[in-house]
């Protein structure tokens, strides 16, 4: 998943130094990339019938006819997991003792079914200046931007100072609902990804609706996923005899008072950072509201005009919405049962005991239960963007793009940072690539992304994941 501020992925005009590069001769290591990247798209790795161990295994050979050695290709199953495995490799550095820099991607894509889409999903398509198909962009275009850039720096000879490792894991994509690597090799082998800092998905670029760039994000924390289940029970009986009791009523009550609800506004370095520069972009009242709101988080009237960009609403607190119904058991029968899901997404650092307990005092009634559906998520605090994590991404990014700022920004959505996060490794997102406000249409029919904006991306990423390995 990849939702930050209103973007992702997708790029539209050449900047004077990409143009002048092109005008030297096509990129000679560009086709093998293309070609890993469509083996990846069209290799099936959804949950329900497709194999994420079969895509770690081709980019595992991948990595070997490279150069690298077995020791250090590991294509890893979790017990009673065989279809969705990984793939974690490395290129050593210099400096045994300087810690390394994880690349993390997920393989696993959402479910995408052929008679809604226009083109094949599992078929990669390059139409009308675009790549089509599912994972295109979410989370396959770095997946393979960082598994051939890998290949790239062994093929060059490239020693870095400290390790790079690279992880490919199953299971981001699939809700909570069934294993995903990456928490469980946070759990269980955190040795095999231990590192000073991750770069994963999470923050891509804006173009305007002419492709103008924007800004290029890079995402310092990410909200957390949480479900939470609301029931009530009652004896129920004949639906000719009504009471005030009934379980329908007051699961409908509690989400009513729900939906007027607001949690508090909340604020870490990185969201002040990304209205404070956001405001300067925008000006006008909305951005006047955001200096405001800045200045005073309790100032109602700013945060009314903040609030009615719902992403903007969504980066200043936490959000709960009801998603799911289900109550009765028959058309003449009073309900024995009736049950919503609530869906929050938790400002990071906020324990999710504490989203309950709000949600309690909100509905205010003891017939509704109000249970965490699942393991409790993580909430881990965001992770500071020191100039270490900063500059690096905003030197090549002012190389490639001049005159677009790098903005700070923390994720509306969730992704595999957050178990990285909470297990001690600091995770921030960081792809290069840049979308329109549709986000390519990721999870949705027909995904897409800019080709030009995967090529660049690829570069970009190849570029500054070389000055980290360097730095100190």
């Amino acid at each position: 998943m990849r939702i930050f501020g209103v973007v992702v992925m997708c790029g539209l005009i050449l900047s004077p130094l990409l143009a002048s590069a092109a005008a030297k001769g096509p990129d000679a290591s560009e086709p093998a990339f293309r070609a890993l990247y469509k083996e990846l798209v069209e290799t099936n790795t959804t949950l329900s019938s497709g194999d994420c161990t079969v895509a770690a295994r081709q980019i595992a050979m991948r990595l070997k006819a490279a150069g690298y050695a077995e020791a250090d290709l590991n294509v890893f199953t979790a017990p009673g997991h065989p279809k969705e495995g990984g793939l974690i490799a490395t290129l050593h550095g210099a400096d045994p003792k300087a810690r390394a820099i994880l690349l993390l991607a997920h393989l696993d894509v959402v479910e995408a079914k052929r008679a809604d889409w226009t083109r094949d999903p599992f078929s990669l398509v390059e139409e009308d200046g675009y790549f089509y198909g599912r994972g295109a962009s979410d989370d396959k275009a770095m997946a393979a931007a960082f598994a051939d850039n890998m290949i790239r720096y062994k093929q060059e000879g490239f020693k870095p100072r400290r390790d790079i490792k690279l992880a490919l894991t199953c299971g981001e994509e699939n809700g909570g609902l069934a294993f995903d690597g990456a928490e469980w090799l946070v759990k269980s082998h955190k040795d095999l990804i231990d590192a000073e800092f991750a770069l994963n998905e999470g923050a891509g670029g804006l173009v305007d609706p002419s492709g103008k760039r924007i800004y290029l994000g890079i995402q310092a924390g990410e909200k957390v996923y949480q479900d939470f289940r609301l029931e009530a029970t009652n004896p129920g009986g004949h639906s000719s005899l009504p009471r005030p009791d009934n379980a329908i009523y007051h699961v409908a009550v509690a989400l009513a008072r729900l939906s007027t609800f607001e949690f508090p506004i909340q604020t870490s370095d990185t969201t002040r950072a990304y209205f404070t520069r956001t405001a300067a972009l925008v000006g006008g009242e909305a951005g006047a509201a955001m200096t405001a709101l800045i200045a005073n988080p309790q100032d109602k009237a700013a945060d009314a005009v903040v609030s009615r960009d719902p992403v903007w609403h969504s980066l200043l607190r936490t959000t709960c919405v009801a998603t799911l119904l289900e109550g009765g058991h028959a058309p003449n029968a009073l309900p024995q049962r009736a049950a919503a899901n609530v869906n929050c997404r938790i400002f990071p650092g906020m324990p999710v005991a504490t989203v309950q307990a709000m949600l309690k005092s909100v509905i205010s009634d003891d017939k509704v239960t109000i249970t965490p559906v699942g393991d409790l998520a993580p909430t881990p605090p965001p992770p500071p963007l020191s100039a270490q994590v900063l500059g690096p991404a905003e030197a090549v990014a002012h190389e490639m793009w001049p005159g677009v700022p790098v903005l700070p920004t923390m994720s509306t959505g969730a992704t595999d940072g957050s178990y990285l996060n909470a297990g001690g490794i600091p995770t921030y997102g960081l792809s290069g690539m840049f979308s329109d406000a549709s986000m390519g249409n990721i999870h949705g029919l027909n995904e897409r992304i800019s080709v030009q904006s995967l090529l660049e991306g690829r570069q970009y990423l190849y570029r500054v994941v070389k000055l980290y390995a360097d730095g100190k």
